[in-house]
C-alpha cells in the first residue's frame, strides 16, 4: 500500500512516546515525566496540538523532554515553498516525536532522537509526503565502547532495508550535525535522513519504526554503564561549556527548531531541547593531553566506529 496512512503513524508516535518515557523513568529510578497536553491557538493558521513530557532533576536525567506534536495548517509560509514550489497552495500536516536527554553526569552523553512525517494535500492532486528523522549522540568525554555500541545499533536499525542505507544515513548525520562556524561536529553522529519517500509509504514507515524502536537499545546501555562514574567540578564545568555547542546548533542550524519557530509553533515545546545550565567562555582551549582535549582530537571527527 502506497497511500499514506496518517492515523497509523500518529498511533505509532504516541505508543513510542510512552515506551521511551517508561524506559527512561525506570532507568533513572526517581524522576518522572510530567505531561503537558497543548493545543494550537489558531494563530498563524495553525491547528492541532501535542503532548510534551518533561523530566527535571531526576537521579540521572537533569532535564529531558519527549515531545509528540501533530500540527495542521492551511498553507506553508513563503520561506518553506520557495525551494518546494509543488507545496504552494496546499494544506499540510506535520507530525513527529522529538526528544533530547541531558544527564547530570558528564560521562553520560546527551542524546537526541526524532521521527517525523509531513504531508501536503490539495484536492484533485496526489499528496506530497515524506518522512525524516534519526538519532545522534553528544558525549562530553569519549568512550570507545559506547561509540561502537551506538553505531552498531544504528546499523542494525537499517540492515533490513539494504546495504547502502546505513552508510548513506550515517554520512548524512555527520554532515548535518556540524557547526560550520566552529568547524567541528556536535557529537559522534548516528543516523539522519529527510525527504524519504522513494520506497513507498509502507516501506518508509517500517524503516522509520525501526529507527524509533532502536533508540532505547542504543542509548540505555550507555546510560547504565556510565551513570555511576565518579566526576568532579572539572568534569561538570566542561560539560556545561560543551552544552553551549548544543545550544548554538539548535538555534542556528536545526531545521525542526527553525521551522517550528517560523511557523509560530509552541515555543515551550520547541525549545524543550535546551539544557537547563550552560556556560560559554572566550577563546578557551583544553589543556593538551587532557581528557577534554581527547574529545576534540579523537571523538569529534567523522569515523567508522565499526571498522576492524
Amino acid at each position: 500500500m502506497n497511500t499514506p496512512d496518517k492515523e497509523a503513524f500518529l498511533n505509532y508516535l504516541k505508543q513510542l512516546q510512552k515506551q521511551i518515557c517508561i524506559a527512561l523513568e525506570e532507568e533513572d529510578g526517581t524522576g518522572h515525566f510530567i505531561e503537558d497536553r497543548w493545543e494550537c491557538d489558531g494563530s498563524h493558521g495553525l491547528g492541532g496540538g501535542g503532548i510534551t513530557r518533561v523530566m527535571t532533576e531526576g537521579a540521572v536525567i537533569e532535564q529531558g523532554g519527549v515531545n509528540f506534536s501533530h500540527v495542521v495548517g492551511d498553507q506553508l509560509p513563503v520561506s518553506a515553498t520557495a525551494h518546494r514550489p509543488e507545496l504552494f497552495g496546499r494544506t499540510f500536516e506535520a507530525m513527529g516525536l522529538s526528544l533530547v536527554i541531558h544527564p547530570h553526569n558528564p560521562y553520560v552523553p546527551t542524546t537526541h532522537a526524532n521521527v517525523r512525517f509531513f504531508i501536503a494535500e490539495k484536492e484533485g492532486e496526489e499528496p506530497v509526503w515524506w518522512f525524516g528523522g534519526g538519532f545522534d549522540l553528544t558525549p562530553y568525554y569519549g568512550n570507545d565502547e559506547d561509540c561502537r555500541h551506538w553505531h552498531k545499533t544504528a546499523k542494525e536499525a537499517c540492515e533490513s532495508f539494504g546495504p547502502e542505507v546505513h552508510p548513506k544515513f550515517k554520512a548524512w548525520c555527520d554532515d548535518y550535525f556540524f557547526l560550520k562556524h566552529r568547524n567541528e561536529p556536535r557529537g559522534i553522529g548516528g543516523l539522519f535522513f529527510d525527504d524519504l519517500n522513494e520506497w513507498g509509504f509502507d516501506t518508509c514507515f517500517n524503516f522509520v519504526k525501526s529507527v524509533g524502536d532502536h533508540y532505547i537499545p542504543a542509548y540505555l546501555p550507555i546510560m547504565q554503564r556510565r551513570k555511576t562514574d565518579e566526576y568532579g567540578e572539572r568534569q561538570r564545568d566542561f560539560q556545561l561549556y560543551r552544552r553551549g555547542r548544543y545550544v548554538e546548533f539548535n538555534l542556528v542550524f536545526d531545521r525542526g527548531t527553525l521551522f517550528g519557530l517560523q511557523m509560530g509553533g509552541r515555543t515551550e515545546s520547541i525549545l524543550m531541547s535546551m539544557p537547563p545550565l550552560v556556560k560559554w567562555r572566550y577563546n578557551w582551549y583544553p589543556e593538551p593531553g587532557s581528557e577534554e582535549a581527547e574529545l576534540y582530537q579523537k571523538y569529534l571527527k567523522p569515523k567508522d566506529w565499526l571498522a576492524n
